[in-house]
């Protein structure tokens, strides 16, 4: 199978960088996005615009999708028509964040049209999405994968295939937990060494660079120090990452506690800083 025609359905702070690696690999491009003024830089460097998700994969080869959740996805594909539009034997790359029921069910939907499915969601930030340096972790058959590589190889530095449908969104809510405790707990650890009255800077330092410390922390720590929240990994969507993860470990009889109590820090932060980073879980407990 030849790549050729692509469309991007969602342009968020991860999509949008991701479309314009696939511009830069010289894809023909589609793109669509609820709000189309996130659209403009694409469509000036030669994307097209669609009006639907459903007329942007119409023709296309491999439709990827970086959306929100499980609701939004299942409003594009199914709810909208969009999986209906895409003609078979084309390929779906779902790469947003979802849960492990409706990745299934979106499959289940795909093959029965006919069309190759991959769940794909990634590890990395916006940094990462807009440089092409992401990692995919992939589900599905790996005759699919390899057809999709190109695609997958212009938007990212690794492509890990994980196994049959599902072990990519399996890896990823794994990991969003680790990151989403990890990052509750360093809020309440900068919290501390601030009500204490310790120096901060050099207090942050030793942790980061310690036992304690990981890429996570050093990255995250300093937005929080510099009270810098310009959005790498929105609030609320951490929440609802760890919210995934929790119904996936019950599934296999693995309840999550601490996964619990760092959601509940990103859910009170989100009233106050929906749009803002991740790191901004910080203020909640500052102000508290």
């Amino acid at each position: 199978m030849t790549v050729r025609k692509v469309a991007m359905l969602g342009l968020g702070i991860m999509g949008g960088g991701m479309a314009h690696q696939l511009l830069d690999a010289g894809f023909e491009l589609t793109v669509w996005n609820r709000s189309p003024g996130k659209s403009d830089a694409l469509v000036a460097a030669g994307a097209r615009l669609a009006d639907s998700p459903a007329a942007a994969v119409h023709e296309v080869d491999v439709a990827v999708a970086m959306l929100a959740s499980d609701g939004a996805s299942r409003a594009v594909w199914l709810d909208g028509g969009t999986l209906g539009a895409l003609r078979p034997g084309a390929i779906l790359i779902e790469a947003s964040t979802l849960t492990i029921d409706w990745v299934r069910t979106l499959a289940a939907a795909a093959a029965e049209a006919g069309i190759g499915f991959l769940d794909a969601p990634v590890t990395g930030s916006k940094a990462q999405a807009a440089s092409g340096q992401l990692r995919f972790l992939v589900g599905g058959d790996a005759d699919v994968a390899a057809a999709a590589s190109p695609v997958l190889a212009a938007m990212g530095g690794e492509t890990v295939h994980l196994g049959s449908t599902g072990s990519g969104t399996v890896l990823k809510l794994v990991n969003n937990f680790l990151c989403g405790v990890q990052v509750a707990s360093l809020a309440e650890a900068v919290a501390m060494i601030e009500r204490s009255g310790l120096d901060v800077e050099r207090s942050v330092a030793l942790l980061a660079s310690g036992a304690p410390g990981s890429p996570l922390v050093g990255a995250v720590s300093r937005r929080m120090l510099d009270r810098a929240y310009q959005p790498q990994f929105l609030v609320p969507l951490m929440a609802k990452d760890l919210s995934y993860a929790e119904a996936a470990f019950a599934g296999q009889g693995i309840d999550l506690p601490s996964s619990a109590a760092a959601r509940a820090r990103f859910e009170a932060a989100s009233a106050d800083h929906a749009e803002r980073d991740i790191a901004a879980v910080v203020e909640s407990i500052r102000s508290s």
